[in-house]
């Protein structure tokens, strides 16, 4: 991607976390980036193309964040991995949380752009089947069906938690504790599952 682009990509995830997604406008952008409206269009061809493609900018970026080492943390493991790659969202850095907030805005603005939904439906598919596939790998022997479940109840805690932190109402150890919690949880009841 040229770096034009992506300095465009950059400045759209901070005006959709800033305004939302419905504050959103190709001038303010233009501004944001410091190219011309005539650029963005010839780029992102309209507002719908930027969208989609801020999605995909957010979802790479939040792949090389939490593809990172916690420092201090046991890298080795199936369940240590896991636990990286959900805690790593919940980090207080400007990306993280620039990325966070952009996420939930472009999630709330689906209910009114069935476009938009599909493609946040397919990223979330995506997580889901990730964090899954990480499920698996720490316990072996559950089933493909446990562990999507189980990936789906982590991610979606996961969301409500980054909201709940990023609007003041949690603190973010505690987010972070609670998620840890939720995650020794699903690791149980899974170890629980195959030996009944």
């Amino acid at each position: 991607m040229s770096d034009r682009r992506t300095e465009i990509l950059r400045a759209a995830t901070r005006v959709i976390a800033r305004r939302g997604v419905r504050g959103l406008r190709v001038e303010e952008l233009a501004a944001e980036a410091a190219v011309s409206t005539s650029l963005i269009y010839y780029h992102f061809g309209d507002r719908a193309g930027i969208l989609r493609r801020t999605l995909e900018f957010i979802n790479d970026r939040a792949d090389r964040y939490t593809a990172e080492r916690i420092p201090g943390n046991d890298p080795s493991g199936p369940r240590n991995d896991l636990e990286q790659a959900l805690l790593l969202e919940l980090q207080d850095i400007p990306e993280v949380r620039e990325n966070s907030t952009a996420w939930g805005e472009l999630r709330a603005s689906t209910v009114f752009d069935p476009d938009l939904r599909k493609e946040l439906a397919r990223a979330t598919h995506t997580w889901v089947h990730e964090i899954a596939e990480l499920l698996g790998r720490a316990n072996p022997a559950g089933t493909a069906p446990a562990h999507a479940a189980a990936a789906e109840r982590l991610t979606a805690l996961l969301e409500g938690l980054s909201v709940r932190w990023l609007s003041g109402s949690l603190p973010l150890q505690h987010a972070r504790r609670l998620l840890r919690e939720a995650i020794e949880v699903e690791l149980a009841h899974g170890r629980a599952r195959t030996t009944n």
